[in-house]
């Protein structure tokens, strides 16, 4: 099963609850854990199916138990992957990423969903400029400039709720750059 074991090993045969479902619902929910798909199911399109769906290997049976024993080994000697932080902090501001929930001085702000994820790059980018591409490729997916003003109104709604009430500023323009959060600085 896939919890928040070490190793995590899902039969891509279970019908009722298909071990191919259970490691993408593992890998969504960012539980960071090694899985191995051990299965009958050995065609190519199937292998390559469970490795994008988030397996680190992938064994077809039968195989020999020094085999499994081996592939666990050198996934165990791989280094562990950076964890993700799921509360982001900036001065007073907090967002929780699992809770999808943003506070400042201890009163929640209620952002419609693209007003999160543009927070939350942000957030991410604390003190960085982040440009309006960068915006445009992070929170709307788009690789290319559709020439709209959707960055700059969204930027403007987002400091209507996280810094107009409070009185202090942490989202800041860079002429003709972008974009940065950053606490106040020291006077």
């Amino acid at each position: 099963t896939c919890g928040g074991s070490a190793v995590c090993a899902a039969d891509g045969t279970i019908p009722a609850l298909s071990g191919l479902w259970r490691v993408t619902a593992v890998r969504a929910a960012g539980v960071p854990t090694t899985a191995i798909f051990l299965t009958s199911v050995g065609g190519i399109d199937d292998r390559v199916e469970g490795l994008e769906a988030g397996g680190d290997d992938y064994l077809v049976k039968p195989f020999a138990f020094s085999e499994l024993l081996a592939r666990i080994n050198a996934l165990g000697r791989r280094p562990a992957a950076q964890e993700q932080k799921t509360v982001l902090r900036v001065a007073d501001l907090e967002m929780d990423l699992i809770m999808r929930r943003v506070v400042r001085q201890g009163h929640p702000i209620d952002l419609q969903p693209r007003e999160f994820s543009l927070l939350e790059v942000l957030m991410r980018g604390e003190g960085r400029v982040i440009t309006r591409t960068m915006l445009l490729e992070r929170v709307w997916d788009f690789h290319f400039d559709p020439k709209t003003s959707v960055v700059e109104t969204h930027i403007s709604r987002l400091r209507t709720k996280v810094d107009k009430p409070f009185g202090t500023q942490l989202i800041h323009t860079i002429r003709n750059t972008g974009y940065t959060l950053h606490a106040p600085l020291s006077q």
